[in-house]
């Protein structure tokens, strides 16, 4: 051993914590500043890092809840919390409620190295009900993949408005659902109306397969028909239905302009088929009101999801078919257009 060397390399060392030790006595704010920054990147090291993770920290639900939230907060995710409750309890094969009851249980090795890829794709802005697999909508829980469009909130309204329409009225009735992409708007209409038979279609098969599931799980076969084509060619009249009492669709409808300023989590991940809608996002609704008077009976309501400002063109275009006696257009709970019913006439102007 080279003594020298050493004794050179220890006075050093101590030199060194004697300067450290003067900077905290004479500012101790960058201090502490430096010990928060450290403790924070040892909290993300610790759950990146599993196989460190594993070995050095035992991780609970309650802990693993409250890093999670931290971590897509700082991501910028929208309401963290929940996203963090819905990935752990898809990982623990848990109802969320129940992540409450067991805060003190230790989560186990498989699961953890599950849920870090889960919560990483998550802060990527892939949205949480694709990493989940489901999701829900007019409180029924979904099957749900990337080859669909997510189904929102505002949609329930269409449903609402689809199934009062119905219950007003006498008998069987027939109903067709265009652009069905998951099935949901079919799904709920079945789910709370049980004296219709439904007609969805969808161009995308691979959506279509996501659909049957959802009406297999929710025991609605006998119910509910999948026929996969562009709107109405997959129909035949007269064999299918002769023409149907309701006609609902959720379509495309992003314009060239909205589409670029769509967020991250729907521009990159969710099917741009089951979004965009030429140059100024009306496209689909001139292909559907072309073609409506085929398939609509007298006094038969055409009911249609629309942007937040499509309301007035939308009207326009409906008015303009010569089919309908009255159209209306209804806004969400945000104040936007939502919905534009359209009530048909017993005969189409030519």
């Amino acid at each position: 051993m080279n003594l020298k060397h050493y004794t050179t390399k220890t006075y050093a060392n101590k030199s060194r914590l004697l300067t450290m030790q003067k900077r905290t006595q004479t500012n101790p704010i960058q201090t502490q500043f430096q010990n928060h920054r450290l403790s924070k990147f040892f909290l993300a090291f610790t759950f990146i890092c599993t196989i460190y993770n594993l070995t050095m920290q035992n991780w609970t639900i309650q802990k693993l809840l409250n890093w999670v939230t931290e971590y897509l907060t700082g991501k910028g995710i929208d309401s963290p919390r929940l996203s963090a409750e819905l990935l752990l309890s898809n990982v623990l094969n848990m109802k969320r409620i129940e992540l409450y009851m067991y805060f003190d249980r230790l989560v186990k090795k498989e699961q953890l190295d599950l849920l870090h890829d889960l919560v990483k794709r998550a802060g990527q802005s892939e949205p949480i009900a694709y990493l989940t697999g489901k999701t829900e909508f007019y409180s029924i829980e979904l099957n749900i993949t990337s080859d669909c469009l997510i189904p929102r909130p505002e949609t329930e309204l269409l449903v609402e408005r689809a199934v009062e329409f119905l219950r007003k009225r006498s008998g069987r009735q027939s109903a067709l659902d265009l652009c069905t992409g998951c099935g949901c708007i079919a799904v709920a209409i079945a789910k709370n109306f049980a004296d219709a038979d439904i007609i969805a279609t969808d161009i995308s098969d691979t959506a279509l397969k996501i659909a049957a599931e959802n009406i297999e799980k929710h025991r609605l076969k006998d119910r509910i028909k999948l026929f996969c084509g562009d709107l109405f060619d997959p129909i035949m009249p007269g064999l299918d239905a002769a023409k149907f009492d309701l006609i609902v669709c959720n379509p495309p409808y992003v314009s060239d302009s909205e589409f670029e300023k769509l967020d991250k989590n729907v521009k990159d991940y969710e099917p741009r088929i089951a979004l965009f809608a030429g140059v100024d996002g009306l496209d689909i609704y001139r292909r559907i009101i072309e073609g409506i008077d085929a398939f609509l009976k007298p006094d038969a309501a055409l009911m249609l999801e629309i942007g937040y400002s499509q309301g007035q063109a939308v009207k326009e275009l409906l008015e303009q078919a010569g089919c309908f006696a009255k159209v209306t257009i209804e806004k969400d709970f945000h104040n936007n257009d939502r919905i534009a019913i359209a009530k048909k006439q017993d005969l189409c102007r030519s």
